[in-house]
């Protein structure tokens, strides 16, 4: 009968024998695994069939959000959750004998992301489907993803991500959805009369972009939603004419190059050949993309006309906007559409949001490469640059300066195309992740475009989703929250406002500091088991778990580590000193020299506090390897502080200082990204704040001296002179130069600025904790005024300031 669903066990069981061929005498824990996957399918893809035909029968406007990032992580808990079964699994695991924890654990991290970009978007799907808004992921499927990181002797080694190793039972492959997409090659023009031209591309190089489908279920609400990633395939798999020759390396080449763009993420663009292969990812994906909805759109539309209507883009981020100029390919060359008409479709359709200040991070391509590249494309950008500029005189007659910073296209020699430049000019609406962010924007990085378009930028602070990051991650806090207010807080995150009376109440109190504890004991349990760390429970827990970049600030971090172990094997604490250990986690990039070198520093104090006897006893540091969504999942939910340090002004938002606050950790952390509204919702009373403001970075940019600093603070210049003179580094005394070097000579991010400050914090933190209702209480109020903090929010602003679309309920 249509819809029936086998019994959970006898699902499990029929996938272990008729998908697998296997027994209960065969079957290894990885079958089983396979074979929950199979059954958790099972019970989603009618719903995700109906959800899809749905969409066509209303022809419902679409958001499609294009990412070369999809941190997704583990599926399996995720879904079983969001579709509402956990209770019936649990059981039916009995059946194999494992427990769900047990299963769960089972699955493949996969690392298709670098850190809070993809994170974000992977938030954004669950709260997508979960609000029942008609909507597409659209990214690629990278063969390896993130590195994975050990550690040998303190430094970060770097080994490739197989995540496919064994498959995914999650994904459909589409064979049938399969595109070609040219690269390289020449432009002729075809003359069509009345002096009417049309460009041609020629003679290219082609790569046919395959689709995977994952579904992506919303909570307990029937709506089934898409993450659609490509796999580059060779339009020739194999040279029969080389292989019959005895070239055999030759024979497979095609499909070997072919096939690189989908490899690895991020493939290190140092070189010509990485700079070359990372914007042939971009272009192959969002070719493939936008090859997809048009093909989704014209089912049943003959012409353009509606297609913002239908169609809403979202970039995340400067990567994939080189869409912009492929729409403008696609409308103009081979449908034939006037220049104006098509740039109106096309800036109509695009919005683009923004993730960084920093310069080096606004993506810049040598105009000689996209040329060889994408000839077609670069002549499409020349001619919006072109086009571009002159509103840009019109507006601001003779400001050459003006103009020259707004260009798309600059230099002399070399010449630079400028993406974040192309993706502003080519969507209707602009977005910072912060207000502190998007105020950033207009006042400083992109002014002069905000001068000339200033209802185009807009505000849309990030958000994370509380399915994942406290129902499933943190499943004791869940119960006890549910029990005290109601479960409504799952689909509305307002309703945790209700939490706040409950911090004035003993009992609560109690209960809610004995979660936290047992969250800390399963944290080091599990480290001792998978990494030999532990740390002990009763300390303070002080994480700062995040990718090592200078601008984070793991390095001030370390200086305070230094400091209180200066003290203890000094004797300048007394027997109130707050034990402490600091936990960090987080991967440097490979060719991250400093960063890299900062990870062996933490290692290298961390040794020396655990020589010392008396120091050990009240402070350790632990770097947990190859951090991951699913670590993260295992280490937010037991911490007490949360390190959100960053120097003001350069984090765009974060989502990690959400995810912290959230799971009852309180945050120490300057004004930066999103920390100025976490500390605007909980209270300047719940908040530890140091540091400089944004407004003083700046004003200091041009007159600071760190070595200032350095001379007037005694116990910063100890520890400096420490790292400096080899006592973390006994073997090698040169071993951290370059970090001090990095710090004395310059500090472009302005640790020892702001060392004094953040010591004094910390110090503040260690007496609150001493006195154990307080701390809870602030705690609960944190958790009690995260509401703002929902991906859920932030995409009813996406849907309705800048996609216009409605959602569509699935029966």
């Amino acid at each position: 009968m249509a819809g029936y669903q086998k019994p959970f066990q006898e699902s499990l069981i029929d996938h272990l024998t008729f998908s697998l061929a296997k027994d209960s005498y065969s079957a290894t824990n990885r079958d089983k695994f396979d074979a929950t996957v199979l059954s958790v399918r099972d019970r989603m893809v009618e719903q995700w069939i109906r959800t899809q035909q749905a969409y066509y029968d209303v022809d419902a406007k679409r958001t499609y959000y294009l990412s070369l990032e999809f941190l997704m992580g583990r599926l399996l808990g995720n879904y079983i959750l969001n579709i509402g079964l956990l209770g019936e699994y649990e059981q039916a695991f009995n059946a194999f004998g494992l427990s769900y924890d047990e299963i769960v654990e089972l699955e493949w991290d996969a690392g298709l992301g670098n850190g809070g970009l993809g994170r974000l978007a992977a938030c954004f799907l669950d709260s997508l489907s979960t609000l029942e808004y008609p909507a597409y992921g659209y990214g690629i499927r990278y063969e390896y993803g993130i590195f994975l990181q050990k550690i040998k002797d303190g430094y970060q080694i770097e080994t490739p991500d197989n995540w496919l190793r064994y498959g995914s039972q999650w994904e459909f492959p589409r064979p049938e959805v399969l595109y070609p997409v040219q690269f390289c090659g020449r432009v002729n023009s075809i003359n069509y009369g009345s002096s009417r031209l049309r460009m041609v591309w020629n003679d290219t190089e082609e790569v046919m972009a395959m689709a995977y489908d994952y579904p992506v279920p919303g909570y307990r609400n029937g709506t089934v939603n898409t993450l659609r990633l490509w796999s580059a395939k060779s339009s020739r798999d194999f040279d029969l004419e080389y292989f019959n020759s005895g070239d055999y390396i030759k024979a497979v080449e095609n499909k070997n190059n072919s096939e690189n763009i989908s490899k690895v993420l991020y493939p290190d663009d140092q070189s010509l050949a990485g700079k070359e292969l990372r914007l042939k990812q971009q272009y192959f994906f969002v070719a493939a993309t936008l090859r997809d909805i048009i093909r989704r759109y014209r089912k049943f539309h003959k012409t353009y006309e509606d297609f913002p209507d239908n169609v809403a883009v979202q970039l995340n981020d400067t990567h994939p906007s080189i869409g912009i100029a492929e729409l403008m390919r696609i409308l103009v060359d081979e449908e034939s559409i006037g220049w104006e008409d098509s740039w109106d479709i096309t800036t109509k359709t695009f919005a683009y949001t923004n993730h960084t200040v920093l310069p080096e991070a606004l993506e810049v391509w040598p105009e000689a490469l996209m040329g060889h590249l994408l000839p077609r494309h670069l002549q499409i950008i020349q001619e919006i640059d072109r086009r571009f500029l002159i509103q840009v005189d019109i507006q601001f007659p003779g400001q050459w300066e003006r103009a020259a910073s707004m260009a798309l296209i600059t230099g002399d020699d070399e010449k630079w195309v400028h993406m974040a430049r192309l993706a502003i000019v080519g969507s209707h609406s602009v977005n910072g992740v912060s207000e502190l962010h998007s105020r950033i924007l207009k006042e400083k990085v992109f002014h002069n475009f905000y001068a000339m378009s200033p209802d185009k930028f807009i505000n849309v602070t990030n958000g994370i989703t509380p399915r994942r990051w406290l129902l499933e991650a943190n499943r004791p806090l869940a119960r006890l929250l549910s029990e005290a207010i109601g479960d409504a807080w799952t689909r509305n995150f307002d309703e945790l406002e209700k939490l706040e009376p409950l911090a004035d109440d003993t009992e609560f109190r109690k209960r809610f500091r004995e979660v936290k504890e047992m969250n800390k004991v399963a944290l080091s349990n599990y480290l001792g088991l998978t990494a030999k760390l532990s740390f002990r429970h009763q300390h303070l827990l002080d994480c700062q778990v995040k990718r090592l970049h200078e601008y984070k600030r793991q390095l001030l971090n370390v200086l305070h580590v230094i400091t209180l172990y200066n003290r203890l094997r000094e004797g300048r604490v007394d027997e109130t000193f707050t034990p402490r250990t600091v936990l960090f986690a987080g991967k440097a990039a490979p060719g991250y020299y400093l960063c890299k070198l900062i990870i062996k520093l933490i290692h290298a104090v961390g040794d020396a506090i655990a020589a010392n006897p008396v120091v050990r006893e009240k402070l350790q540091v632990i770097f947990v390897p190859n951090y991951s969504v699913s670590l993260a999942g295992r280490i937010i939910p037991a911490a007490d502080l949360s390190e959100q340090i960053s120097t003001a002004g350069f984090e765009a938002s974060g989502t990690g200082n959400m995810k912290f606050t959230l799971n009852g950790a309180l945050t120490i952390g300057t004004l930066d990204g999103a920390n100025v509204e976490i500390r605007e919702e909980v209270g300047d009373e719940n908040f530890f704040l140091f540091g400089l403001k944004a407004e003083e970075v700046m004003a200091m940019n041009s007159g600071y001296n760190p070595q200032e600093y350095y001379e007037k603070d005694g116990e910063l210049r100890q520890a400096i002179n420490q790292i400096l003179e080899g006592h973390f580094s006994p073997g090698n005394q040169v071993l951290f130069h370059p970090i001090v070097r990095s710090i004395l000579d310059g500090d472009r991010f302005f640790v020892l600025a702001d060392y004094a400050s953040y010591i004094s914090c910390q110090e503040s933190v260690a007496s609150v904790y001493k006195d154990k209702d307080k701390w809870t209480k602030m705690a609960i109020i944190n958790v009690a005024r995260s509401g703002k903090f929902s991906s859920d929010r932030a995409i009813r602003e996406y849907a309705e300031k800048i996609w216009h679309i409605s959602p569509v309920r699935i029966k």
